[in-house]
């Protein structure tokens, strides 16, 4: 056997029997780093022109073949430095002697079109395949839209690179993606595919006719990649048309456009962004993991039946507690309900509803929490029945379990202080629908351990969701910034709007939903009982909307009374508007003497936003949140803030915080102390800062 080995510093090099073996070498997922490209470039050389070499293998040093390329390098020289992936690529095609891709782990985005390049692909059965850049607002800059489609045909092709889907090994080869799925020595699977293969490479003969207009047409234009997934549909549409230097050519020009368009900065923002959100700086690196095996939920109503889902779903036995069988039965009925409907739209097998519905043990014995490693509280919003809970939960559960709230706004520290464990106390705000929404508020309270802390990170991300450390204070992050969101919108319809003016304004500028409609799905009653909570404490002086206070002593709650912002008809969730509302906002405007004007949707549009970004620069500047991006993170994953704009505090940084703060000083001379600029904001202007990182 002849074996000759170099180490290079993004790759390794070595020779087997004939077999060049190129290690991409680039941890953590070998990123198409320049360095690394450099490198490939060099080993591609150098296996050509071995006369002893006869096969050359591209496989990935550690676990994964290749994650795509270096995004941090994107709109830096190194990301168009020589050699670009495309030189590569042509590169591998040119060589006389066959390139095969070894792919285990995953093989995404840049790492596939690397691979599309070669002759011949195998890979393991569990290795994740596919081309994801629309999910940063992109497309393949590498020519994955031309070769995809020119291997596995148009159709296919363009489900996965429209929509950023992933592939197993076994499904890849299913597609013709891949030539085989090997699970043993790879250099021996190599040779075999190559002696099988021959000289022929498959390519697909699929004529199939894909209408793109349809395509197109069916693009959600609430989504957070929207342009990208146009883009991606006239690449792949360029692919039947085009010889393919020039469909790559196509490609690469659309590329270019996206990588410099503010959509594919906010979404490549937001995915650091929720990669950084778990990290805190002040956690020892060796801070011990509680495993949680088994968890209970006290409550079984809407939210906690969806936080039972979400541990279930990851295969999490889980005890859901109720006082009263009605309300259990209610609660497991309504559970069951959801698993149906998914399993209707084939988002889980029939299979899967009964395994989730077998892991949730109904019970009202408050004994059964008793050996549950995390229990999480999600009772009535308010204090007093808080606290009997967690002294209740203190007396049965295990020395160790973590005992979690799921409040929205009341502090933890209050909570923790009723147990003799307030180190084991914590915060886990999910938010509705529970299963489904991704993010997750976890509130560290003063006395909270780093081993509960991080042990509730660790669950969280098991679980699926994102998690955002913050600290205790009246709305943690989200909801203490939807306080003043509501103030200007409310303002707003003492001004002038209407609530649907307001918010289809907001729609429009990007957001998920409206103030008003927001609100009233989530019912007026319960931010009513938070403002009368808080009434003692607000400043007299200070101008008061009683619109929303006037609604609910109707008993207008929403959609579950009938009637709210909007009315609902015969139990519809289509809102409508209604007189009665108009007459409230009249009403509260001439008593409050305040003359109603004309309102422009860019009014709206910047005094609710502004409001968001004030407010949040003041969360930062008080220590709540760690960094502006977790507020980011907040808003776009659990508000419906558009993500393609990154968030409020990215998106004021595009508009320029000088541009920001000037609008909200003058915000300030017009409407007041609600608009006293947040010092944070002040401090960074006055140093030449364009950004919330602060030095």
């Amino acid at each position: 056997m002849n074996t000759a080995s170099t180490t290079e510093k993004a790759s390794h090099y070595d020779t087997r029997a004939g077999v060049a073996l190129i290690h991409l070498d680039n941890p953590p997922v070998n990123a198409l780093s320049h360095h690394l490209r450099v490198n490939l470039a060099e080993s591609l050389t150098r296996a050509g022109q071995d006369p002893d070499v006869h096969t050359i293998v591209l496989l990935g040093a550690g676990t994964s073949f290749c994650g795509g390329a270096d995004v941090r390098q994107f709109n830096t020289e190194a990301a168009t430095a020589d050699p670009m992936l495309a030189a590569l690529i042509a590169q591998i095609e040119a060589s006389t002697k066959p390139v095969v891709a070894v792919i285990e782990g995953v093989a995404l985005g840049g790492g596939l079109e690397l691979a599309l390049g070669c002759h011949h692909r195998i890979v393991t059965a569990t290795a994740s395949l596919g081309l994801t850049e629309v999910s940063l607002g992109l497309v393949p800059g590498g020519g994955g839209t031309q070769r995809l489609p020119r291997l596995i045909g148009t159709a296919p092709a363009l489900d996965l690179i429209q929509h950023g889907k992933r592939v197993s090994g076994v499904e890849a080869v299913k597609l013709g993606l891949a030539d085989a799925v090997f699970d043993a020595d790879p250099v021996t699977a190599v040779l075999e595919q190559v002696a099988a293969a021959g000289d022929t490479l498959p390519r697909n003969t699929d004529e199939s006719v894909v209408d793109f207009a349809a395509r197109h047409a069916s693009v959600n234009n609430k989504s957070r990649n929207t342009i990208a997934q146009h883009a991606a549909i006239d690449c792949v549409e360029a692919s039947t048309r085009l010889p393919l230097q020039e469909g790559l050519r196509y490609e690469r020009a659309r590329f270019d456009e996206l990588v410099a368009g503010p959509e594919s900065a906010a979404l490549r923002h937001l995915f650091f962004a929720e990669r950084q959100a778990p990290k805190v700086a002040d956690l020892p690196a060796d801070t011990p993991i509680r495993p949680v095996a088994e968890a209970a939920v006290l409550g079984a109503g809407t939210m906690g039946g969806g936080i039972a889902m979400a541990f279930a779903a990851a295969g999490i036995p889980v005890t859901l507690y109720e006082r009263e069988q009605t309300a259990l039965d209610r609660g497991i009925d309504r559970i069951r309900a959801n698993y149906e409907i998914s399993a209707e739209r084939g988002k889980i097998t029939a299979a899967e509803v009964g395994e989730r519905l077998s892991l949730i043990r109904p019970s009202l014995t408050l004994s059964d929490l008793a050996s549950a490693d995390l229990v999480i509280e999600a009772v009535f919003e308010d204090m007093d029945v808080k606290k009997e809970v967690f002294r209740s939960l203190d007396n049965i559960c295990k020395p160790g379990a973590i005992l979690a709230s799921n409040t929205s706004r009341l502090s933890i520290d209050d909570i923790a202080a009723v147990t003799s464990r307030p180190q084991d106390v914590i915060g886990l705000h999910f938010f509705s629908p529970a299963n489904v929404m991704r993010l997750l508020e976890i509130v560290r309270g003063d006395a909270t351990s780093p081993e509960t802390l991080v042990s509730c990170v660790k669950a969280a991300q098991r679980i699926g969701k994102v998690p955002v450390v913050v600290k205790v204070g009246e709305g943690f992050v989200g909801n203490r910034m939807l306080t003043p969101y509501w103030r200007e919108a409310n303002f707003l319809l003492e001004e002038g709007a209407t609530p649907q003016q307001v918010d289809h304004a907001l729609v429009r500028f990007g957001m998920a939903m409206g103030p008003h409609n927001v609100a009233d799905l989530a019912g007026l009653d319960i931010n009513w009982a938070t403002r009368k909570r808080l009434a003692p404490t607000r400043p007299s002086h200070l101008r008061y909307c009683k619109i929303p206070d006037l609604i609910c002593e109707r008993g207008r709650f929403g959609q579950k009374t009938g009637a709210g912002y909007y009315r609902y008809e015969d139990g519809s969730r289509i809102p409508r508007p209604d007189p009665v509302v108009d007459e409230i906002v009249v009403e509260c405007a001439r008593e409050a003497g305040i003359e109603r004007r004309p309102i422009s949707d860019d009014e709206i549009v910047e005094r609710c936003v502004l409001a968001l970004v004030n407010e949040g620069a003041q969360i930062l500047d008080d220590g709540i949140a760690q960094r502006a991006s977790d507020i980011d993170v907040v808003y776009v994953s659990g508000y419906g803030f558009p993500a393609w704009r990154g968030g409020p505090m990215h998106y004021a940084e595009t508009l320029g915080l000088d541009h920001v703060l000037a609008k909200i000083r003058a915000l300030h001379a017009e409407h007041g102390e609600h608009w006293t600029p947040a010092p944070l904001l002040e401090r960074l202007v006055a140093a030449g800062e364009t950004t919330f990182l602060t030095p």
